[in-house]
């Protein structure tokens, strides 16, 4: 039996097709000058904005792709403001959307009509760190690069990197479960966060601060949160596990001529690297080619022209001893024919400029044209696979479609770069490429989340006794459904 049918009748997804556009419900409150001067009781005038100019970067994604109504955006500075605020939000019927730095790619972090934007950004202090344990507290709206700074004066490191860490908030990271380029080597973030304190929808806080390694004592809550993408609760402030600060770090970009040898250099790296590598990221040569025309800042890493690159990092201890599996693991791989050519980073300035590369992708792509963005996981034989299969049903004068991602642990990124928006092709490319996930197993997202581009498709990745099962629990933490309405699951 074809294993897209079997998959589709065994969840009841065959050619089964969801609208995208969705409908105000009529059950939520239009706000109102009460409201407002009730909120201005809460958070003070400093905490409200109104103003519609202001009001852009709170209604916008950063790719301009969602763009929604609010009239109305607050910035809470406490804990108790936000309970304050939901509170009165449940008991009047106003719909609310969380938002931390508002740097995700799936519209879940912005108002779809007109609900209330709660942001995050003034609830931006550390708490408390533990040299000994190494646990951070620190509230939610703490950009995500300033907690890098922070532990790096203390020898510690943040288990989690990502290319938007400049912007990005740490609860918005552990609301939408974020991975990046480290998941490889400190895994997810279900296993960093110990504890995390809550706002539910009704008011009611959720203090589960926890910072210890080991509680066995019933239902661990704080797991629902994480990548709930604010559906459930609000995450006011987290307790994270963060890893010691490597005093050994080294980069290597190799060019392959199939992708084939990519994956040969995956499996001989975990065995020859294992216990040192922490990051195995995969380009081909049409997003390089894009990068290098797009950002003069950045340089081709290698002399070789190649189809296919891989960046791979490696964390330690003993820079000798790294230094010496890494040379002998490029010469071996090099010898053997597997890559065509390498180069290693010899300071910290060419590994900026290595990792410069694999950062600033999506930069590049935004200023190309626009894009299709797809962020799922595949079983490694059918990861670059997608890409090929997409390139044969656009044809190249109509669009540039480009794949790098995570190979270490199966994430791909593929874009479908165009001109201009375009009916013709996104129905080209949706829902084959969701179809093309559920057939090999995939999932239709693999660490930006749902959102509102998603939540029509979960079908693809979720049976439907699961999505009912989800359902049941956003009923139970959230009867009116006034938190981030429309988003994750399908209507």
């Amino acid at each position: 039996m074809n294993r897209l049918l079997f998959y589709s009748r065994k969840y009841g997804v065959a050619k089964r097709k969801f609208s995208s556009k969705a409908h105000r419900d009529s059950k939520f409150s239009k706000l109102t000058q009460e409201h407002i001067d009730r909120f201005k009781k809460i958070v003070g005038t400093s905490g409200i904005v109104t103003d519609r100019h202001e009001l852009t970067q709170f209604n916008t994604d950063w790719m301009g792709k969602y763009k929604g109504n609010s009239s109305l955006a607050l910035k809470p500075i406490t804990t108790q403001q936000v309970s304050e605020i939901l509170s009165y939000c449940n008991s009047q019927r106003l719909a609310v959307v969380p938002q931390g730095g508002n740097t995700g790619l799936v519209g879940g972090s912005v108002p779809v009509f007109d609900e209330i934007v709660l942001s995050m950004q003034r609830m931006n202090k550390i708490i408390s760190f533990d040299k000994i344990s190494g646990v951070l507290v620190c509230q939610s709206g703490v950009i995500l690069q300033n907690i890098e700074q922070y532990l790096s004066e203390q020898q510690y490191t943040v288990p989690l990197d990502l290319g938007a860490k400049g912007s990005c908030h740490i609860g918005g990271n552990v609301s939408t479960n974020a991975g990046g380029i480290r998941f490889l080597r400190y895994g997810s973030l279900h296993g960093s966060v110990l504890g995390l304190e809550a706002v539910l929808p009704d008011g009611r806080i959720m203090e589960n601060l926890n910072t210890l390694k080991k509680d066995n004592t019933g239902y661990d809550m704080k797991h629902l949160f994480i990548g709930s993408e604010g559906t459930l609760g609000v995450i006011t402030a987290v307790a994270i596990a963060c890893p010691a600060k490597p005093k050994s770090v080294n980069v290597t970009v190799v060019g392959c001529n199939s992708f084939k040898n990519t994956q040969k250099v995956l499996l001989l790296a975990r065995q020859n690297l294992g216990e040192i590598l922490s990051a195995f990221e995969f380009f081909d040569a049409k997003v390089l080619e894009l990068l290098l025309e797009k950002d003069p800042n950045a340089r081709d890493p290698l002399g070789a022209k190649c189809p296919f690159y891989i960046l791979i990092e490696t964390h330690g201890s003993n820079n000798t001893h790294d230094k010496e599996k890494i040379n002998n693991f490029l010469e071996m791989i090099l010898n053997e024919g597997i890559v065509e050519d390498g180069t290693i980073a010899q300071d910290d300035t060419q590994v900026k400029s290595l990792w410069y590369l694999r950062e600033n992708f999506t930069e590049a792509i935004k200023r190309t044209g626009y894009t299709y963005k797809y962020d799922v996981s595949l079983p490694s034989d059918y990861f670059y696979d997608l890409v090929d299969q997409m390139k044969d049903r656009l044809d190249p004068s109509e669009a540039t479609v480009v794949g790098y991602g995570h190979m270490g642990d199966g994430n791909l990124h593929l874009n479908v770069i165009t001109k201009e928006k375009s009916d013709a092709i996104l129905n080209k490319i949706e829902p084959f490429v969701y179809e093309y996930c559920a057939k090999h197993r995939g999932s239709i997202s693999a660490e930006h989340g749902i959102g509102f581009m998603k939540a029509n498709e979960l079908h693809f990745s979720k049976s439907k006794v699961m999505i009912d099962m989800m359902r049941t629990l956003k009923k139970s933490f959230d009867p009116n459904g006034i938190l981030n309405p429309y988003k994750v699951l399908p209507e």
